[in-house]
C-alpha cells in the first residue's frame, strides 16, 4: 500500500504539471506529439525524416529524451531546428516537470509543432502525461508483430501507431497484417501509418497528416 500511495502521489504531481503544459501549448497554438517506442525502432530517424519534410512548411522544434548522452540532440541540431536534450541519468521515461523545464528554452519561438522524443521504453512512458496532444507509438518491423500484445498499455494510450522500417519486411519475421491486427485488437481507434526512413515510403502521408492535425488544433482553439 505504501508503494501504491507514493506512485499515486508522483502521478498526481506529474498530471498537475502536464495540465499546465497543455495550457501553455494551447496558448502558443503549438501542436505537440509525444513519440514513444522501444530502443532501436528508428524513432530518431523518423523524427529526422519528419523535420526534413516539414521544416520549410512550419515552425518545428524538438525535445529529446535519453538515458545518457546528447547524441540524438546533435543529430536534430544538424537539421537547423531548435532542440533541447533531456538526459534522465537512468530514468526510463520523461516526466512533465522535465518537459516543462526544457520547454522554457523553446516557448518564445512560437512553434507550430513540437515533437517530444521520449526515452526508448514501452512500459513507463505510458503512465506519464506530458501535456501532449497525441501519443505516437513507433514499432519497427524488426521487432516482430507481437509488440502490441506484449505492451498493451502503451498501445492503448497511444492515438497513432507508426510501423517503421517497412523496407525490411522481406528480411525479417514480421507480418504487417498481423501487426496491424494485434494493435487494433488492443486499440481499435488507432490511426496507423507505415513508413521507411530509408526509402521515404509513407513519410509524405505521415507528415501531411501532422500538418492537418496541427491546423485543426489551431482552428479549434
Amino acid at each position: 500500500m505504501g508503494i501504491l500511495t507514493v506512485e499515486r502521489k508522483l502521478l498526481e504531481k506529474n498530471d498537475i504539471v502536464a495540465q499546465e503544459l497543455r495550457a501553455s501549448f494551447k496558448s502558443h497554438e503549438t501542436f505537440v506529439l509525444n513519440m514513444v517506442s522501444s530502443p532501436g525502432s528508428g524513432k530518431t530517424s523518423l523524427v529526422e525524416a519528419t523535420i526534413r519534410a516539414l521544416h520549410r512548411k512550419t515552425r518545428i522544434g524538438v525535445i529529446e529524451g535519453d538515458v545518457q548522452t546528447d547524441l540524438d540532440a546533435q543529430r536534430i541540431a544538424a537539421l537547423n531546428v531548435p532542440v533541447v536534450q533531456i538526459v534522465t541519468h537512468g530514468a526510463c521515461h520523461l516526466e512533465a516537470p522535465l518537459v516543462r523545464d526544457a520547454y522554457k528554452q523553446l516557448f518564445h519561438l512560437d512553434l507550430d509543432i513540437l515533437i517530444i522524443e521520449n526515452v526508448g521504453n514501452l512500459v513507463c512512458p505510458s503512465s506519464y502525461d506530458l501535456g501532449e496532444d497525441l501519443k505516437v507509438v513507433v514499432a519497427s518491423t524488426t521487432e516482430g508483430d507481437d509488440k502490441p500484445l506484449k505492451y498493451p498499455a502503451m498501445f492503448r494510450q497511444a492515438k497513432v501507431l507508426v510501423i517503421n522500417k517497412i523496407d525490411l519486411i522481406p528480411y525479417v519475421k514480421c507480418s504487417l497484417e498481423t501487426l496491424r491486427a494485434n494493435a487494433l485488437a488492443i486499440n481499435p481507434s488507432l490511426r496507423i501509418f507505415e513508413t521507411s526512413c530509408t526509402t521515404l515510403e509513407g513519410i509524405s502521408s505521415w507528415c501531411e497528416w501532422i500538418l492537418s492535425q496541427g491546423a485543426r488544433r489551431t482552428t479549434s482553439g
